[in-house]
């Protein structure tokens, strides 16, 4: 069964072994989400129990698979006619939908609930509103009908750490905002990047990525116009005096990097050579994030001791 008619299927018996519930979670978005939102409970200027620490990290993990396996039950429609998705749990047939959607509700409801009672309910509150940013405004709002649908639904993926800051300290303060800044603005050109190598499954599913909706040229042009502001983006830890010198001459290399990387996807637009492009920014831009909040831990933990 692969048209879009998933929603009015008839109930399937489950044919789900264990790893197809752990696919449900996103296990690489989880990472990523996981290791962020330690940075954030990292640079919080209040010393952590590492038992707390690890329970919220726990529940902000729980709730980011929480949030990829309602994901998934809402576009399993269009998962099963991308080529890139079409071997997920559900579009393979391994796992139902009304097994998905209670999963990822139960889990959900398990993370708010961990979190609130471990930490703080102002934590529990943000985490519950990225769940129902990720599920609600971007999944099922704006993904099939907006080519910004990654800028805005962005914001979902950069809450992680004001989640933890939140977990640790009970408030907000401008270093997770700006942590919130740095994801924000990074996705674009990064999804972006993807985007342009999957152009044709996007388009075949009837997503309006920009690439599908405003052409491969306009995307080339909206990706330099992000690393440019990522660049000093980037930076800004540093300049507010919530990171050291290693970490600006980090975030000054790779944002520069990021922008000569993205200069070569506009300006290399067509064959082997725009696609190689493509794949070189996708995979650093990982690479930068990953840096520039491994340094920022790394930094803060060294003037711990």
């Amino acid at each position: 069964m692969t048209d879009i008619g998933w929603r009015q299927s008839e109930v399937r018996v489950s044919l789900a072994e264990p790893g197809d519930y752990w696919r449900l979670l996103k296990p690489r978005v989880m990472s990523l989400v996981v290791f962020t939102a330690f940075v954030g409970l990292i640079v919080a200027p209040v010393p952590v129990d590492p038992i707390l620490g690890l329970v919220s990290l726990l529940a902000i993990a729980v709730g980011a698979g929480a949030s990829g396996a309602l994901n998934q039950w809402w576009d399993a429609d269009i998962d099963a006619i991308m080529s890139r998705t079409a071997k997920r749990p559900i579009p393979a047939g391994r796992v139902t939908e009304q097994e998905t959607l209670a999963y990822g509700l139960t889990l959900s409801a398990f993370s708010v609930m961990t979190l609130g009672l471990a930490a703080n309910w102002f934590a529990a509150f943000l985490l519950a509103f990225t769940i129902f940013f990720y599920v609600v405004v971007y999944s099922m709002v704006l993904k099939r009908r907006t080519a910004q649908n990654i800028v805005i639904g962005g914001a979902a993926g950069a809450l992680p750490p004001v989640v933890a800051w939140a977990a640790a300290t009970g408030s907000l303060a401008w270093p997770p905002v700006v942590l919130f800044a740095i994801i924000f603005v990074w996705t674009p050109a990064h999804f972006w990047a993807l985007a342009l190598l999957r152009c044709e499954d996007y388009a075949r599913a009837g997503v309006p990525m920009l690439p599908v909706v405003a052409g491969e040229d306009a995307t080339r042009t909206q990706i330099l116009a992000y690393s440019l502001l990522l660049a000093p983006v980037g930076v800004m830890p540093w300049a507010l005096g919530f990171a050291g010198p290693v970490y600006g001459v980090v975030a000054t290399l790779g944002g520069a990097i990021f922008v000569a990387a993205a200069l070569a996807v506009f300006v290399r637009r067509e064959g082997a050579a725009a696609r190689k492009a493509c794949g070189r920014l996708f995979g650093f831009s990982i690479l930068h994030l990953f840096a520039l909040f491994a340094v920022l831990a790394g930094e803060r933990l060294a003037a711990s001791f």
